[in-house]
């Protein structure tokens, strides 16, 4: 079985109680569940959580809800104390909570290396960066992979280097740079002994938890897309993700009535 698993954490120290951020009406987190439920391949989405003011509201639009620690360190840890109550999942997608308009084909997109290679254990999104403000951006994580789509590394610093260019415009024209979105796929088992691991020393340099996968040798499928994701981090994003709603998601929803 395959099931999407939602962590959302009340206490983000950009955006205080950012799950329960309006938009359009509705909170983040109702978006985020209501945007992974279009997946075709998800056969469950549930939310974990860590504050009784979420249990409540993701209880009140439907969702099935798992209490977590507050004390948690990542989300990976987060969805990993929920995927062991659940004995028949296989796969885990990792929706972080803050990405109210996630597409259900990217998952999707993301799940298929799991279900027609079993020597994939992990799996991530990444698109080509085509702004030299993305580039540029310690906030947009790039990554690298190898011809197979294997991941080789993942950077908050501008990757890979292209030494003879001139101007940032021509970085990212001569070297194919991709950013990192930030959505997982993991067979159950790499996934518990991912959490069961301890952090790693590049991890920790670059703040970066998919590190920790590279620097103990798993590999990590890399599917690029041409979807584009809004994730909410800052009060800034959250009124980008409000303009967006209106402008595009509201039309969308008013015409499938």
């Amino acid at each position: 079985m395959i099931i999407g698993i939602i962590p959302a954490r009340f206490a983000s120290t950009r955006l205080m109680g950012k799950p329960l951020a309006d938009i359009g009406g509705k909170p983040m987190i109702q978006h985020t569940y209501q945007s992974a439920k279009k997946s075709k391949l998800i056969d469950k989405v549930v939310i974990a959580v860590d504050d009784d003011r979420l249990y409540k509201v993701a209880k009140s639009f439907g969702a099935e809800v798992y209490m977590t620690p507050q004390n948690v360190a990542t989300g990976s840890d987060r969805i990993a104390i929920v995927a062991e109550k659940i004995p028949e999942a296989t796969i885990i997608v990792n929706i972080q909570g803050d990405e109210p308009f996630i597409k259900g084909k990217m998952i999707d997109e993301a799940i298929e290396p799991l279900l027609f290679d079993k020597k994939v254990s992990v799996s991530t999104l990444a698109k080509r960066i085509t702004s030299v403000e993305e580039m540029k951006s310690p906030s947009v994580v790039k990554v690298v992979f190898d011809y197979n789509n294997f991941a080789m590394y993942f950077s908050r610093s501008p990757i890979p280097f292209a030494r003879d260019a001139r101007t940032n415009l021509q970085r990212i024209e001569n070297a194919e740079m991709y950013k990192h979105i930030g959505l997982y796929v993991y067979r159950k088992e790499a996934l518990l002994k991912f959490t069961a691991s301890k952090p790693t020393d590049l991890e920790q340099t670059e703040k970066l938890e998919q590190l920790r996968f590279l620097e103990y040798g798993y590999k990590m499928k890399i599917v690029v897309t041409d979807y584009d994701s809004l994730s909410v981090d800052t009060p800034a994003d959250l009124e980008l993700a409000r303009k967006y709603y209106e402008k595009v998601m509201k039309s969308s929803e008013k015409s499938r009535r």
